[in-house]
């Protein structure tokens, strides 16, 4: 049974954007309709019409973007009244100790913060792509990086994102219902 799903996006870079493209790719070929908006322009639609509503977020230094947290608690009845998930993308995220909801320290602290309680949440390790940033924006990741051992090449473009995940959040999302246990993904 075919179901319409929407998945909103924040994202910084573009790669948060880039994940929700290949959930809507996995989620189609499961037979599910989906539509794929920025949160901003999620505002506009018609939330009843969707039967699931994703949200995804990037961090920048620490925090989501402020429209998630402000597009929640806008819609949290619509939120809680049906089966719904959140991921959060983040760098962070690609070290193995910290890439759950329960371990990762942006998105548990995101999720204390708020009132709506997602079914289903995941983190996605992001991407790092230096020759993107402007000059201020390399220089504290790269700085970032150093003091957390990650890569500090200016021209490196890494991309830690685990693709099994993304497709496993995809395959829970679709077993979620209403009221339903919230699933766990590993």
């Amino acid at each position: 049974m075919s179901e319409r799903i929407l998945l909103a996006y924040a994202t910084t870079d573009g790669h948060t954007q880039h994940i929700c493209e290949r959930l809507k790719f996995l989620l189609t070929a499961l037979g599910q309709r989906v539509t794929v908006v920025p949160i901003e322009q999620a505002d506009a639609l018609n939330l009843g019409n969707f039967e699931r509503i994703v949200i995804g977020a990037s961090i920048r230094y620490g925090h989501h973007q402020p429209q998630v947290a402000r597009f929640i608690s806008r819609h949290q009845a619509t939120l809680e009244s049906r089966p719904s998930a959140f991921f959060s993308v983040n760098i962070v995220a690609r070290k193995p100790n910290k890439n759950t909801p329960e371990t990762n320290p942006y998105a548990r602290k995101f999720l204390q913060g708020i009132a709506w309680k997602p079914q289903l949440a995941a983190v996605f390790a992001g991407k790092l792509d230096y020759p993107m940033y402007g000059f201020f924006d390399r220089q504290m990741i790269r700085l970032i990086m150093w003091m957390t051992k990650g890569p500090t090449d200016p021209k490196a473009v890494v991309e830690f994102t685990d693709w099994a995940k993304v497709e496993a959040f995809a395959h829970a999302l679709c077993a979620l219902t209403p009221g339903g246990a919230r699933p766990v993904l590993h």
